[in-house]
């Protein structure tokens, strides 16, 4: 009888594979693995650029860098200040993934403002979509630009920054009637009221605080950036957001799951070689180590990810590494050989499967190893989303607590 597991697998695969019932029929696998390799390079090397504007002092470089999981400090980051220190658009890369660029543009508060002028200064052709920050009310300046764009056929998103100074100041002033519900209610009024007497219908406005990212609408404003972008793109922008919402977390592990089989085909189909001392298998150990790495530095478990969450936690590096179930060392190809080791056990009866799906016919011809690959890359990723959600309660509840011990100051 065949292993559960696997029959979740093959059902799953199915699904996959459906919509590229075409590239199977090529027949043999290296014909298919060789199509699905420039699908695969399509998906993860495809270009993203977001241009990030606002007033001076809005936060629009501090957004910069914290949409890229840097801090104001760090040596990659983008300049802040309470001047103007973006002249002209200025390009910033992702630290992990080169090919997502956040654009830091020159601020919209000149006397003289002229969308027309100011789009064309910044080149609006370039970028996928715009950030449009202010840290109080939104103006007729946001407005113009706003319409600009639509012209343009542009998609954007309004944010409203510096919520938490908001909540503060009306906790400082009302401690006994304060309500942070009540706030962020009129704040939110307050920008869609402006907005739509600027003659701008259903302005889709997100609360941010730079500072607490996690907090208050980043998440639906992750989502909303995730949908707004075209198809081809949504992947490689899925996979380079900070990992601050459960929402967002489970999208990237769907995104991922969906592409583990094109992933074990191409391991398998192309430069593939024994693996030593798991009989049967062969395949590109350094695709798997580059696949593997990439869920690691998605879903925030690599080193630098995790000594920058201790630093900003305040906790040891050594408590984080206590709530991993994952491997807690740098991925190597002794590591993968035992992973796959541990896969290859029941692999057999997920062969005899795959022979059952006709359109999954070619992958069968290379016997055991896709099968051993498949499994030994869902595995490693349920574990890593595991993990990820653990950091991520362990945050949460760490700034719970903080926030809790403040507001009883």
């Amino acid at each position: 009888m065949a292993n559960p597991i696997f029959q979740f697998n093959i059902s799953e695969l199915s699904k996959d594979t459906g919509a590229l019932k075409e590239t199977f029929e090529a027949g043999n696998l290296p014909a298919v693995a060789a199509k699905l390799q420039a699908t695969l390079h399509s998906l993860e090397d495809v270009r993203l650029d977001i241009g990030v504007t606002g007033a001076i002092g809005s936060g629009k470089s501090t957004f910069v860098n914290a949409i890229r999981g840097l801090g104001d400090e760090d040596p990659k980051s983008a300049g802040t200040g309470v001047v103007e220190m973006t002249v002209e658009p200025t390009p910033y890369p992702h630290p992990k993934y080169f090919n997502i660029i956040i654009w830091d543009l020159p601020g919209i508060d000149t006397p003289t403002f002229q969308a027309d002028e100011y789009l064309q200064r910044v080149l609006v052709d370039r970028y996928d979509f715009f950030i449009i920050i202010t840290p109080d009310s939104f103006t007729a300046r946001h407005a113009q630009l706003a319409r600009g764009l639509l012209e343009q056929g542009k998609a954007f998103y309004f944010v409203r920054s510096k919520v938490d100074v908001d909540l503060a100041a009306s906790r400082s002033r009302r401690p006994s009637t304060f309500s942070e519900q009540r706030v962020l209610r009129q704040i939110r009024e307050d920008c869609w009221q402006r907005l739509e007497a600027e003659g701008l219908q259903d302005p889709k406005v997100f609360l941010l605080s730079m500072f607490e990212l996690g907090k208050y609408d980043f998440g639906l404003l992750e989502e909303s950036m995730v949908t707004g972008v075209e198809s081809h793109k949504q992947h490689a922008l899925l996979v380079a957001l900070p990992n601050l919402s459960e929402a967002i977390l489970e999208k990237k592990a769907s995104s991922l799951r969906q592409h583990i089989w094109l992933v074990a085909t191409v391991a398998c189909g192309i430069n593939s070689s024994p693996v030593p001392g798991v009989q049967d298998v062969a395949c590109d150990l350094y695709r798997l180590i580059h696949a593997l790495e990439g869920y690691y530095h998605s879903f925030g478990l690599d080193e630098d990810s995790l000594v920058k969450l201790a630093a900003q936690t305040g906790q040891p590096l050594h408590r984080l590494l206590e709530v991993i179930q994952g491997p807690k060392t740098p991925v190597t190809k002794e590591l993968v050989v035992d992973m796959l080791g541990q896969a290859s056990r029941d692999a057999s009866a997920f062969t005899q499967e795959l022979l059952n799906v006709p359109v999954l016919g070619a992958l069968a011809t290379c016997g055991i190893s896709f099968a051993t690959v498949y499994q030994m890359l869902r595995l490693s990723l349920d574990v890593a989303v595991e993990d990820a959600h653990m950091l991520i309660q362990t945050f949460l509840n760490i700034t719970e607590h903080r926030l809790s011990e403040n507001s009883n100051q």
